[in-house]
């Protein structure tokens, strides 16, 4: 049966090397366990304690022993008495274990040991133990089997066999029917063997003052099948690809399972392909450039260490450089460090132009990732370049609202009128009246300004020439809200209504609805295409549809009224004169977390992706781990990373990105805060450095 099965596997490979041109080696296997007798000094483990696997070339037998026996096992030996197909002598003592390296459950002591199959040559004298993988260790078994050895992820120590050649009589002597009966089938069928065939290999154990064992292994024989595996191989040769493959699944389902495991293992590096240097090959370099381009920076490092060819790929095919340009598009910070440095003029330009190497952006990656971690370490330290704009209101003080960009801040002041700065300069460009009353807040893109007062009235006003557009007179009271976006504005005011208007154009502005609810002011509103948020002072968020305006859900939790609010996607960050921030579920109306901190009423509040900035009244701003906040098994102590203290009033309205927070007080001034361009000369962790006052006044 074994010759069969290893002519199976064998003539099989020679058709999968006819096919596929290739070679390798093979070992065969024996499909048969041995039978073994288990002896310890509290008795006698018969064979149906055990279990046997076959993980080739390596047979494992697992021992399972009751756990009445621990308390009394000292030693155990592993005794061979029949080994079908492994061609070892009865009597072979193969094994022994301490008992205080064996593992053991409430139940069951389980211990492993192997077999490998014959060779047909062996360089040790004890073939049964001989390792067919590597790495190996001696096997200090003392004082017999001194010449074997085992695999090291198997070992696990071994004591002294015997003390005497008593344990080893004793061991001999056990009466066994089966034993005996096997062992006389054996020795009978080598006896047999004997006389028919001159050729066998002689294996002699010898154990430490005990009798010299002799067992024979015969070699199998696969002369006699090689013309006949010629001639198949011939003929397999004569067929189509489609009778040799129906051919090959036929030979293959009369196989066992182990032979299966062969045949993966021949063919998988068969399987095996680059084909990112076979590409180029056949003129598609276009194709492993796209394939390539979708790694991420450490793989793309991995990838040019793979040979040249695939470094050439990466080199001609600019991939560095697309790689920066797929984290320009889709990552703000890599998008604001692209135009603060310069070199976003070397991006998105095609090969016909002149551009750098790809070694240069090569280098450049690792820069820009530094500059990242240090602007991160710079928010979480508090280090930061401050910048102030003296505003000197006219009659009187404070900056109720604003909003920047890269070239300008506008701001709304309590005197009624609306300021444009530059920027960079910190010079006042311009100054919007109009008013009569203070502007509370205020929204502008590239072709209008929005703003709404404390007279009741909103006004559009070109942002180019300052003139303005439309006044839409509709609420009774102060207007203390507005956003607007995609031709549809919403605007709210303390006369506890909510108004949706239509903008077709800025003088084309219609009302649409309005909303009715709120029992106090309603102070801020947010909304995007699904909902329109709004909150109020009479400690409610509601929830409207943004399609039908039609009410959806009230958000209940602040004891107070809620004075600011952030909507975005699913997540809705509020702030109360109850001094507690509040995450909120938009969806289900849950409550997430409940940020404290503040001192007094927290009036102004922005998120984005990694942070919550908040402002109050106490004069402070807190910076917040929003990641954190939305973790339930963050500590509280752990979620405000920094407070920055530099307004002397309370903070109005705030507004940040990735490198900067834009401030406005009742104490006439707009701060920049700048996270990125710090100067470390002599300043001392989370503290201002020496600033540069800006007084304006036109």
């Amino acid at each position: 049966m074994p010759c069969v099965c290893v002519c199976k596997y064998v003539f099989l490979r020679s058709l999968c090397k006819c096919a596929c041109s290739s070679n390798t080696g093979f070992s065969p296997h024996y499909p048969n366990p041995p039978s073994l007798l288990i002896f310890t000094n509290t008795g006698v483990i018969t064979h149906t304690n055990l279990f046997f696997t076959s993980l080739f070339p390596i047979l494992f037998c697992h021992i399972c022993l009751p756990s009445t026996f621990l308390p009394f096992l000292s030693l155990l030996f592993v005794y061979v008495y029949s080994t079908p197909h492994f061609c070892l002598p009865p009597a072979t003592l193969i094994y022994s274990l301490p008992l205080q390296l064996l593992s053991s459950t409430p139940h069951l002591a389980c211990f492993l040991i192997s077999f490998p199959p014959p060779l047909s040559s062996h360089p040790f004298s004890h073939p049964c133990l001989t390792p067919l993988f590597s790495p190996f260790i001696p096997l200090p078994i003392s004082p017999s089997l001194t010449q074997c050895s085992v695999p090291r992820s198997l070992w696990l120590g071994c004591s002294s066999v015997a003390e005497s050649l008593c344990a080893l009589r004793c061991l001999q002597s056990i009466p066994s029917t089966r034993a005996h009966n096997q062992n006389t089938s054996v020795m009978e069928s080598q006896n047999h063997v004997d006389d028919l065939s001159p050729k066998k290999t002689t294996v002699l154990t010898k154990l430490s003052n005990g009798p010299v064992m002799t067992g024979s292994r015969k070699r199998p024989s696969e002369g006699n099948n090689d013309k006949e595996k010629e001639h198949c191989i011939s003929l397999f040769d004569q067929w189509s690809e489609t009778d040799q493959v129906e051919f090959v699944e036929h030979l293959i389902s009369r196989m066992c399972h182990y032979q299966h495991g062969h045949i993966n293992s021949y063919l998988k590096p068969m399987l095996q392909r680059d084909f990112i240097t076979a590409l180029p090959a056949q003129g598609l370099d276009h194709i492993a450039e796209n394939i390539l381009s979708f790694l991420d920076a450490q793989s793309l490092c991995s990838a040019e260490l793979v040979c040249k060819e695939w470094q050439r790929v990466i080199s001609e095919g600019m991939l560095w450089k697309k790689l920066i340009e797929r984290m320009v598009r889709t990552d703000p910070l890599w998008k604001g460090l692209s135009e603060r440095h310069q070199w976003e003029k070397y991006l998105f330009k095609n090969r016909t132009t002149e551009v750098p190497p790809n070694s240069y952006y090569h280098s450049l990656y690792p820069k820009i990732i530094q500059d990242i971690e240090t602007i991160e370490a710079n928010w979480r330290c508090g280090r930061h370049n401050l910048q102030r704009i003296q505003c000197r209101s006219e009659n009187s003080k404070g900056v109720y609202c604003l909003q920047y960009d890269d070239d300008k801040i506008i701001s709304g002041l309590r005197d009624n009128s609306i300021k444009i700065w530059d920027k960079q300069s910190l010079e006042c460009l311009k100054i919007l009246t109009g008013h009569t009353g203070s502007v509370l807040c205020l929204q502008y893109d590239e072709r209008v300004i929005v703003t709404g007062s404390s007279d009741s009235t909103v006004r559009v006003w070109d942002v180019t020439s300052g003139e303005v557009l439309n006044t839409l007179i509709h609420h009774n009271e102060a207007v203390l809200h507005l956003r607007f976006c995609n031709g549809l504005m919403v605007t709210c005011s303390k006369d506890r209504s909510i108004a949706v208007w239509d903008m077709a154009s800025p003088t084309d502005i219609s009302l649409r609805r309005v909303l009715v609810g709120h029992r106090a002011a309603v102070n801020v509103v947010d909304f995007d295409d699904k909902y329109i948020v709004s909150a109020s002072g009479d400690r409610t968020i509601k929830v409207w549809s943004t399609s039908t305006c039609e009410f959806v859900r009230t958000l209940n939790g602040h004891k107070r009224g809620i004075a600011c609010l952030q909507y975005r996607d699913r997540l809705v960050v509020s702030g109360s004169s109850d001094n507690t921030i509040r995450l909120w579920d938009i969806e289900c109306g849950a409550c997430l977390r409940v940020l404290e901190g503040h001192e007094e009423l927290v009036r102004c509040i922005r998120f984005d992706n990694k942070r919550i900035v908040s402002g109050a009244y106490d004069g402070k701003i807190k910076v917040w781990d929003l990641q954190a906040a939305l973790d339930p098994r963050a500590p509280a102590s752990t979620l405000c990373l920094r407070t920055l203290v530099e307004h002397s009033g309370r903070v109005f309205r705030l507004q940040f990105d990735e490198f900067q927070i834009i401030s406005s007080s009742h104490d006439d001034t707009i701060l920049i805060w700048d996270f990125l361009n710090v100067s470390t000369n002599g300043q001392s962790e989370g503290r201002s450095p020496s600033r540069t006052y800006t007084y304006i006044s036109r």
